[in-house]
């Protein structure tokens, strides 16, 4: 089943099966690149208020279970910014292509506020933003550079409870190529920008490589605003755009300038990317519109500031292993970080 906004991905893929003669196998997930690697074909998308039942001899039924004037497809377009592979398609468009648009359009951006620019090279912070890098490197005719190494062992660190734990860990997730650092005047480029901790982070480092100006791009536009749909964006005060301008911004991040993509870009380049020129997307984090009504001084986001703040992690961690490595600053995992959070016991009373 598909929620009535088609807010999340779906997609349903088949193949012959391989143990029932003359019948299909079928499987379902968030996005097509499951369905490729695991062999099967690509059917299509499961539709907004969709339930699809399959039944032991292999029959499909499919319902639309609300009626037409109840259902609406806006996708989240900070799937296409962050969460999804880039060789997925989702609702018909291809991730990869909606990135490429996404670098084009903040490179545009960047000749328009600063057509005397002097960027030196162009560097993505791995890993989602290189694919927007490539192609704004491409427009502003700079070189491509991999400035940052990545310890694929750290997780997500904007979802970590703890400014000084998220801090940490960005120093364990990156290592600098100083000498693509030293002298230069380095335009980094990232997906987004959350609180802002891991761009402060990253900022430095490449200060600390030798970086002469250090000027920060953001494939997407400011987030300013909570999701309620499944994406763990903190409460507005958490939020390093939160009733800030791009001034304060950068000053706050210890960059030159920051450069962040146009909602309407970034709504343009998805839609580009899949030919759909009056697809509409589910955008709360960025402007503050809920499709399902939510307004932000609702109850509802007071309970959500309460569950979602650090202070309320913090003292969930209380009662797990893992609540001393938080204290210590380390990430929510054993051995520092690279293994996962159920594994950690440390701390834990013994029976």
């Amino acid at each position: 089943f598909r929620d009535p906004h088609g807010i999340r991905p779906i997609v349903m893929g088949t193949r012959k099966s391989s143990t029932v003669d003359d019948k299909s196998d079928y499987i379902f997930a968030s996005e097509s690149v499951a369905i490729d690697t695991l062999g099967f074909d690509l059917v299509r998308d499961v539709d907004p208020a969709e339930a699809i039942v399959i039944t032991m001899d292999g029959q499909v039924h499919t319902r639309r279970c609300l009626p037409e004037d109840k259902i609406s497809l806006t996708p989240c377009i900070f799937e296409h910014v962050y969460f999804a592979r880039p060789d997925s398609i989702m609702d018909g468009i291809s991730v990869y292509e909606s990135r490429l648009k996404m670098g084009e359009k903040l490179a545009y951006q960047i000749i328009e506020k600063y057509p005397d620019h002097d960027i030196d090279v162009v560097i993505p912070i791995p890993d989602t933003s290189r694919t927007s890098a490539v192609q704004a490197a491409y427009i502003l005719g700079r070189p491509y550079r991999e400035g940052f190494i990545k310890n694929r062992y750290i997780a997500r660190t904007f979802i970590m409870p703890g400014q000084e734990t998220r801090r940490k860990s960005v120093r364990l997730k990156l290592n600098t190529i100083k000498s693509e650092f030293a002298g230069r005047n380095v335009l980094l480029v990232d997906d987004s920008v959350v609180r802002g901790t891991t761009a402060t982070e990253i900022i430095q480092m490449a200060r600390d490589a030798g970086a002469n100006k250090v000027y920060m791009t953001s494939a997407a536009p400011p987030i300013r605003y909570p999701n309620i749909y499944g994406i763990d964006i903190p409460t507005r005060h958490e939020l390093v755009a939160y009733e800030r301008d791009d001034e304060e911004i950068a000053e706050k991040l210890g960059c030159d300038w920051i450069v962040y993509q146009r909602l309407s870009d970034l709504e343009d380049s998805v839609n580009e990317a899949g030919d759909c020129s009056d697809q509409s997307y589910e955008t709360s984090c960025f402007s503050g519109t809920y499709v399902t009504g939510e307004t932000i001084n609702d109850d509802y986001f007071t309970k959500l500031h309460d569950l979602r703040n650090d202070d309320a992690k913090l003292k969930q961690l209380e009662s797990t292993g893992a609540a001393q490595a938080a204290k210590a600053g380390m990430p929510p995992g054993s051995h520092d970080g690279c293994e996962n959070l159920q594994n950690d016991r440390r701390g834990a009373t013994r029976a």
